[in-house]
């Protein structure tokens, strides 16, 4: 899931694909931020990247 919100999937895609829904996705996204003590989707993304979840862009 982290990895489909970094790719700036939209919630709705990402429920669909995963078969649960939009709240769900929204509470991981914000359980998954309070953990890592990531304020800001931004945030999220760069975790991703670093983390090697998805590619960096040129």
């Amino acid at each position: 899931m982290l990895r489909l919100l970094a790719q700036s999937r939209k919630m709705r895609e990402i429920a669909e694909e995963m078969g649960i829904s939009v709240k769900t996705i929204e509470t991981y996204r914000s359980r998954i931020m309070t953990k890592l003590e990531i304020d800001n989707p931004p945030g999220l993304v760069r975790f991703a990247i670093r983390s090697g979840l998805i590619p960096p862009e040129n």
